[in-house]
């Protein structure tokens, strides 16, 4: 990598950068047009894959009477999109940069997703223990890894400096615990310090994470903390890394990249201080947003590395490696709910299609539908898209409280028992992550691959939940603990 600025050889680099700038975000601008007009032909691919697997499932037994709900991952999708990423950051960077994309275990956990990035050149942001077991348990090397988390335990920090894993540490007083552990062990983990650039919020406050009082990172702005940030470096050589992240869904580009301007300048204003090029990676984190109302990806992350290289040019100089820690625009658009319709009936004038598909599957749409919509697509009972004139009908699931719905009066094609009702855009913090309510079992998720003859192959991804081990699950064994 290049030297950074303010040590010798820096400036030249830093206005070298600057006069790259704005051709750099020309390009970045063309390449952005050309991935939006290529986003809408992979629309088009994905919507006639997702066909062709709805009918595959149900002509294979994956959803049947006996077996009402199913989840579907498109694996070219999701290996479409870590190439789009990959490809995004390749063509903006300076050559031999050092660059790691690591995955957002939180957004899809499942192993098989996890080797399928993995497979594509991704490693994983991971922020819990059991996290990183499923990283580890994927084949993920630890180099490649990224444990982020506003909580870590002394022990979890001690097994992620053994093993070498990547450290971002969120408070003073982890960096005091870190303080005590490596003067203990060496380790060849790096070690960072995430900040809170305090830039503000997006469009959902809950993914905000950038706000005056969120409850991650060091406040940049807070008085007193840019002075001691820069006085903790100094006094910890073996901190080499900045991180940040503003937040995703609702968060727009613009904002994400003012959030990275702030973590770059104050990777130089620290550097300076050291006379030497003390932090040398960059952790910028993700929170690229997704569209959930149509087969468009939107924005692409040709567009985010335009923002990045209008607001911050430097970034991509080649003095600093980077980390990037996308999770949800990875695996999202490429995942699918399908379930039969149960029943349906007419309540106060409006029709209701009681299907197995709520909120166990897509939590944060039942509680926050404003916020969360999802798109219902019909199918008959053979797999075919449903036609029909629309009515306005509600989409309901099987939990036992009146808010369980999935949409609400919306505009479809008649829904009939033995229907299937398709929630697209669910591949990330959706099905993936199951939520217990009313002990409603894990439906099993199949990856599906469509040959070039329009067939389809599935793959099982997580079998389905027996009740035998939801039973286990909930302390079976256990009986008569409490007597």
């Amino acid at each position: 990598m290049a030297e950074t600025a303010d040590t010798p050889g820096t400036a030249r680099g830093a206005t070298d950068a600057a006069a790259g700038a704005a051709q750099g975000a020309a390009d970045a601008g063309a390449d952005a047009r050309a991935d939006a007009r290529a986003g809408a032909d992979s629309a088009g691919r994905r919507a006639r894959r997702r066909d062709l697997a709805v009918r595959a499932a149900v002509e294979q037994g994956l959803v049947d009477a006996g077996s009402p709900l199913v989840c579907l991952l498109d694996t070219a999708g999701i290996r479409a999109s870590g190439a789009a990423l990959t490809a995004a950051f390749a063509a903006a960077v300076a050559p031999g940069t050092p660059v790691l994309h690591a995955f957002a275990v939180k957004a899809a956990p499942l192993v098989p997703v996890l080797r399928l990035l993995g497979d594509a050149g991704l490693g994983c942001e991971v922020a819990s223990p059991g996290e990183l077991a499923l990283a580890r348990a994927a084949g993920i090397a630890p180099e490649r890894i990224v444990l982020d988390s506003p909580a870590k335990t002394a022990a979890e920090l001690r097994e992620a400096l053994t093993l070498g894993v990547a450290v971002n540490a969120d408070n003073r007083q982890e960096l005091e615990r870190l303080d005590a552990l490596v003067a203990s062990a060496p380790t060849r983990s790096p070690i960072g310090v995430r900040i809170n650039p305090q830039t503000g919020a997006g469009a959902i406050d809950a993914l905000s994470t950038a706000t005056a009082t969120s409850k991650f990172g060091i406040a940049l702005r807070d008085p007193g903390a840019r002075a001691w940030l820069v006085r903790a470096f100094l006094d910890r050589p073996w901190l080499t890394r900045l991180h940040t992240h503003s937040g995703s869904q609702g968060v727009p580009l613009a904002l994400i990249a003012e959030g990275v301007r702030e973590l770059y300048a104050l990777a130089e204003e620290i550097n300076a201080a050291a006379g030497r090029r003390q932090v040398d990676t960059l952790d910028i984190g993700g929170g690229l947003p997704v569209n959930f109302a149509s087969d468009t990806e939107s924005p692409v992350y040709a567009e985010y590395v335009s923002a990045l290289r209008s607001a911050v040019p430097g970034l991509f100089s080649g003095a600093y490696g980077l980390v990037t820690e996308f999770g949800r625009s990875l695996p999202a658009k490429h995942g699918l709910v399908l379930s039969r319709v149960e029943y349906t009936k007419t309540t106060g004038g409006r029709p209701i299609a009681l299907t197995h598909a709520g909120v166990q599957l897509a939590t944060r749409t039942v509680y926050a539908p404003a916020a969360w919509p999802l798109r219902i697509l019909p199918y008959d009972a053979r797999g075919v898209p449903l036609t029909g004139p629309p009515v306005a009908q509600d989409v309901a699931g099987p939990a036992c409280f009146a808010g369980d719905l999935l949409a609400r009066a919306r505009e479809l094609p008649l829904l009939s028992p033995g229907d299937l009702v398709a929630v697209p855009d669910t591949g990330a913090y959706a099905f993936t992550a199951h939520y217990g309510y009313n002990s409603l079992p894990r439906p099993a998720v199949h990856g599906f691959v469509v040959t070039p003859e329009g067939g389809v192959r599935f793959s099982l991804a997580r079998p389905a939940q027996s009740l035998a081990e939801l039973t286990a699950e909930a302390g079976g064994a256990l009986r008569d603990a409490l007597l």
